[in-house]
């Protein structure tokens, strides 16, 4: 499905939970309706109230295949998919199933490991650099280890989601009334960078 996006990646700790939740968020912020799928069992559901988009569970099979059914036929709306670390079966289908993967990776090397092993397994998959370094240092070593070890990547890596501690708030059960304006700006350009992709003609 062209409107299906999912977050997924074999290392857990990337921030999949935390993309997804951002990414939905900064989609409601730019009028665009949106679902949040989880998908791991480890996760409790979060509350729908309070949010820019539509919270759900799909943990079982069953429930997974209605939701997607369902946002089949809601043509305006886009759905994501939270996905799970060291599932590499599950990983497989919803890369089937979906018009845009993510792949979320921290500053380590042993995710930079992982995620170019993922980005060779998925070929329609992007890079998305998660809880980037706000430190000046930090971030140009950091860049120095993507060309280092990801230059034959650089055209699939978007840009850097930097670390925002309020993004923890997303993943309360009820979302507070009020965000922080930080928080809604780094969601309102992580959901137009995803959009431009979706929009490309190649996917």
């Amino acid at each position: 499905m062209e409107r299906m996006i999912c977050v997924i990646g074999n290392k857990g700790g990337t921030g999949k939970t935390s993309i997804t939740h951002m990414l939905c968020h900064g989609f409601g912020l730019i009028g665009k309706r949106s679902i949040a799928v989880l998908t791991d069992s480890l996760r409790e559901p979060l509350e729908r109230a309070g949010r820019r988009y539509t919270a759900l569970d799909g943990r079982s099979p069953e429930k997974f295949e209605k939701i997607v059914e369902k946002l089949a036929s809601l043509p305006d709306w886009i759905g994501v998919i939270d996905g799970g670390g060291n599932r590499p079966e599950m990983d497989r289908k919803f890369h089937e199933i979906s018009g845009l993967v993510l792949l979320p990776f921290r500053d380590s090397h042993e995710d930079i490991r992982t995620v170019r092993n993922d980005l060779e397994a998925f070929p329609k998959a992007y890079g998305i650099p998660s809880q980037w370094p706000t430190n000046p240092w930090q971030q140009l070593a950091a860049e120095r280890t993507l060309d280092e070890l990801m230059q034959d990547y650089r055209p699939r890596l978007l840009d850097p989601i930097y670390s925002v501690s309020s993004s923890k708030l997303l993943l309360e059960t009820q979302v507070p009334p009020e965000l922080p304006s930080a928080l809604n700006n780094v969601c309102r350009r992580l959901a137009w960078q995803v959009l431009e992709l979706m929009e490309r003609p190649e996917l």
